[in-house]
């Protein structure tokens, strides 16, 4: 059987490394996209690598849409030199970093920051990709909680998000004739460095927000790589146009 590949954006780090071990550990060759973790890059190429998996990761800014292009060659290329492959299965559009900007301080810079990185970026890299990308093939979107559940200062990451979860149906629908299924997929609050880290490092903070999750804890990375992992899947082939909440059960 042909093996499934993945491109994921912003796999060096935090949920994108664990959706790609995940993936990599079901036998689905990863393409990664990193901006600055060069290091973590290698690292993660090589874990993927000494499990018996392949892997290659690519430089890639999700907000610089005049990158594309060349982006596309690279993969292009590259899934032909690592896989021998003329196409793809999977495009995970995770890439990206909140900001905590109040609406009644927030600035037009911030605002176009998370447009570009959530949505247009998104949006644009997908329309460069199709060509590469398999018929029967998957995208799933990455995007938040925050679209469901309100805490003050991320209204423009959350209505980025909000925007991304839209786009969503509205690709399922228009590549449903090439049998492409779009979803996306909402997780809590998870344990990484996204935001400065603080669910993670500061015990206080961690603790506040485990109180507002069913389950009694907050996330870890690996509860989205799984899912993530699942979520593209042949088990889960009819969902389509959806967003999956993956929070525990938070804030309900």
């Amino acid at each position: 059987m042909t093996q499934k590949i993945a491109i994921i954006t912003g796999a060096s780090r935090g949920l994108g490394r664990s959706m790609a071990l995940h993936l990599a550990h079901r036998g689905v060759g990863v393409i990664g996209t990193y901006l600055n973790s060069t290091a973590e890059a290698e690292t993660l190429v090589a874990e993927i690598e000494a499990a018996g998996g392949k892997a290659a990761m690519l430089k890639l800014d999700v907000s610089d849409t005049t990158s594309f292009p060349a982006f596309a060659a690279s993969a292009t290329e590259t899934l032909k030199t690592t896989y021998d492959a003329e196409g793809f299965d999977h495009l995970v559009n995770n890439a990206g970093e909140g900001v905590h900007a109040p609406v009644a301080d927030a600035t037009e810079a911030q605002f176009d920051q998370m447009i570009d990185m959530h949505l247009r970026g998104p949006l644009f890299l997908t329309q460069a990709l199709l060509p590469l990308l398999n018929d029967g093939g998957r995208i799933l979107n990455v995007s938040t909680a925050f679209t469901r559940t309100t805490m003050a200062g991320f209204g423009l990451y959350a209505a980025a998000k909000a925007g991304l979860e839209t786009l969503t149906r509205f690709m399922a629908v228009e590549l449903g004739a090439r049998r492409i299924r779009v979803n996306a997929i909402a997780p809590g609050a998870i344990a990484t460095d996204f935001g400065g880290g603080g669910v993670r490092d500061d015990k206080h903070v961690n603790a506040h927000v485990a109180g507002t999750i069913a389950l009694g804890r907050v996330g870890q990375a690996d509860d989205i790589g799984g899912a993530v992992a699942a979520i593209l899947s042949d088990d889960l082939h009819w969902a389509n146009g959806t967003t999956f909440d993956v929070s525990g059960g938070q804030s309900l």
